[in-house]
């Protein structure tokens, strides 16, 4: 429903970990990525957290899905992990480290696809925490 209200939007964080099957997060609020100047929307009867995305953030790991019937866009759940991690002020450093090992564990993602959106989306502790797991 959010989705149809906020059409050019993306779902992410713990909304995508949620829909991906990652970790234990039961969001009280739907996570949406809009564009980065766009006007956050507004609603009365919604709970929504609003991150924003610009430039290769917009498009780089990002899936058309639908949800009741809505087109919609989700983050893949590799860059959901590298989004926890980037945002790891907003989520939470737990959340990003349980959804790095939940997403392995369950084979939701490879370590070498978490090293290519890292690349393109550079953190610190995603990449000491991808290294610690090659050794």
């Amino acid at each position: 429903m959010t989705c149809a209200r906020v059409p050019r939007s993306i779902v992410c964080l713990l909304s995508a970990l949620r829909v991906h099957g990652i970790g234990t997060q039961t969001p009280a609020e739907v996570w949406l990525a809009i564009p980065h100047k766009a006007r956050a929307p507004r609603f009365i009867d919604l709970r929504v957290r609003i991150v924003r995305f610009s430039g290769p953030a917009w498009s780089r790991g990002v899936v058309s899905t639908t949800f009741e019937g809505v087109p919609a866009h989700i983050t893949s759940p590799a860059r959901t992990v590298v989004d926890c991690f980037r945002f790891e002020g907003l989520v939470g450093p737990e959340v990003a480290m349980e959804a790095l090992a939940d997403a392995l564990h369950q084979r939701k993602t490879t370590v070498a696809e978490l090293g290519r959106i890292e690349r393109a989306f550079p953190t610190r502790r995603l990449r000491a925490a991808l290294d610690v797991r090659s050794i």
